[in-house]
């Protein structure tokens, strides 16, 4: 596709150096009710991870109560009812109102200033995104003052119609489905947009920065799969309220529908939350590594694949209702198949490490983390597609472990990678290294030590979504030693809440450039001002920074040769 700017024409050139672009430019307004309405995409970034990260701070207190009450077999710390709604409050939680917000806060700080572009195509939609996505927060919380859902974070019909769930938590439930699908929907529109037609002079597609792929990806995914959903739950409130019944079993409908409609949507989601954290991985490596990406067209590749393949293998998740066996075998293989171009970016990410002269800084700890956790959870994921072995593992703490070991090590590792990467651009300021090591590593043994047990306990037949269990073999050790490794896991998020909070006011200033970076973001100053570049340079590469660098070093050497007699 041919680059297409919205906005008005951005000027293009070899500026001599990064550290002089934008200080002429607009200054940012300033208080609090410039923030509530902004359509700046940078405020609208950070809002958004502020946003995620009060949502992950509440969802985390809500798994401690949950771990709190496993962590003795036959426990009355808190009631059935509350473990119910602290369990789907949880699950929600982390995955429409933490990971979605996350992503969506660093997809709309990066890609304009990735493809050097001065917004995003729809401001003013852009801005209308975030409100929904509070909205949908509000309102599902909202549900505390009567009573919250209970069916967990997948609300399976029959257990959400009204017969099970007669109050209006389930009904809250659904709105935030809603309100935070709109906003993941137009923001994915706007994002595609903004990639395709806003993109720096020179950005061929060859020459996109990787996480802005798999920004792109996502973005198609999201607008795949998200209709899915949303009709799903209109029909679920139908039921409730309106009195049809398509997933009434006791009036003709099917259970079975809503799980097919909820798994179209919810493996799909897997990777709308994970393909982010690939393309910051992508990002950071051949940064501390001091080497270019090794396979940037095969990532690409892979990146599209994975999308492709895991859009078909949606009923693996459904391995225990009755499917024709032929069905078991295809989303069997096609499960299979999906390791494939998986196993190829993990492979490019070793080799772009291998020999390199590898700087362990915070992004490069989380991002080497990232590789080993996420590489057992893909691991387990193989197993559970073998469908009799999902027989016998399917709905066991076995499963918990291997959904934690994805998301978590997948996208939450990566988010923080990103985050220790990125921050000085968003706020001028270097995240502390010294806390920062000491979070990575907490977070890592307190991760490991939280979820590597659970896949024993599912071995042992430990159920989840379970408020009690009996004292039989190991199960009450395996829960203590997990509920001990889910505070010392939160003991390392709090460690990068307290350095967040200390380095915004007192961290080192980072200048525009502090890591040597590879993408157009290192041009601007930090933070950017509200225009993000005065000056564009012509793209010529899939690293235009180090381009940049090099044509800066050739004109230092000629202005000393002109300086220098004869």
């Amino acid at each position: 596709m041919t680059t297409a700017p919205t906005t008005a024409p951005v000027k293009t050139g070899p500026a001599p150096v990064p550290e002089i672009v934008a200080h002429n430019a607009d200054p940012q307004p300033s208080g609090w009710l410039s923030w509530l309405t902004t359509t700046d995409h940078k405020r609208i970034g950070i809002m958004y991870m502020a946003a995620g990260w009060l949502f992950f701070i509440v969802g985390g207190v809500e798994a401690l109560v949950i771990r709190l009450q496993l962590a003795q077999a036959d426990s009355t710390l808190i009631t059935p009812q509350t473990y119910n709604a602290l369990f789907t409050m949880h699950g929600t939680t982390m995955v429409f109102l933490f990971l979605i917000p996350m992503i969506a806060g660093f997809a709309n700080y990066l890609v304009p200033l990735m493809i050097g572009a001065r917004d995003m195509a729809f401001p003013k939609l852009n801005a209308l995104s975030f409100w929904l996505l509070v909205a949908g927060g509000v309102v599902f919380y909202g549900s505390l003052l009567y009573s919250p859902a209970e069916c967990g974070w997948t609300c399976y019909a029959p257990l959400s119609e009204t017969a099970y769930s007669p109050t209006n938590g389930v009904d809250a439930w659904i709105f935030l489905i809603h309100l935070t699908g709109i906003s993941s929907f137009i923001g994915a529109l706007n994002i595609f947009v903004t990639i395709a037609n806003m993109r720096a002079p020179g950005m061929t597609w060859s020459r996109v920065p990787l996480f802005v792929w798999t920004m792109l990806t996502q973005s198609i995914l999201l607008i795949i799969a998200l209709p899915v959903i949303a009709g799903a739950v209109t029909m679920l409130l139908t039921d409730r309220q309106f009195g049809t019944h398509f997933f009434d079993p006791s009036n003709g409908g099917s259970s079975l529908l809503w799980q097919h409609l909820f798994w179209f949507f919810g493996h799909p989601e897997v990777y709308i939350l994970v393909l982010p954290a690939f393309g910051i991985i992508s990002e950071v490596l051949p940064v501390f590594s001091r080497k270019p990406i090794f396979g940037y067209r095969a990532i690409v590749a892979a990146t599209l694949g994975i999308a492709v393949i895991g859009t078909l293998v949606w009923a693996h998740h459904m391995f225990t209702t009755p499917l024709p066996y032929a069905l078991l075998v295809f989303f069997m293989l096609g499960t299979f198949l999906i390791a494939i171009p998986t196993g190829v970016k993990i492979f490019n990410w070793t080799f772009t490490l291998w020999r390199g002269s590898i700087e362990f800084t915070v992004p490069t700890l989380f991002s080497i983390g990232f590789l080993f956790t996420f590489l057992l959870g893909g691991i387990t994921g193989i197993f559970l597609a073998v469908f009799p072995v999902d027989w016998q593992l399917h709905d066991t703490y076995f499963v918990v472990a291997h959904f934690h070991y994805t998301i978590v090590g997948g996208a939450v590792f990566g988010i923080l990678a990103g985050l220790y990467y990125w921050f000085p651009k968003f706020s001028g300021r270097m995240l502390g290294e010294r806390m920062g090591k000491w979070s990575f590593w907490t977070i890592m043994i307190g991760f490991w030590v939280t979820f590597l047990v659970q896949h024993s306990a599912g071995l042992s037949g430990m159920p989840r979504r379970v408020y009690e269990y009996a004292d039989v073999g190991n199960l009450e050790i395996y829960n203590l030693i997990s509920t001990i490794g889910s505070f010392i896991l939160a003991v390392g998020i709090l460690l990068t809440v307290i350095n967040i909070v200390t380095s915004v006011r007192s961290g080192a200033k980072a200048g525009p450039d502090p890591w040597k970076g590879n993408t157009l973001e290192w041009f601007s100053t930090s933070p950017p001002p509200r225009n993000n570049f005065d000056t564009v340079p012509r793209v010529r590469s899939v690293e235009p920074m180090k381009d940049i660098r090099r044509q800066i070093e050739r004109q230092d050497r000629r202005s000393e040769e002109a300086a220098t007699p004869a």
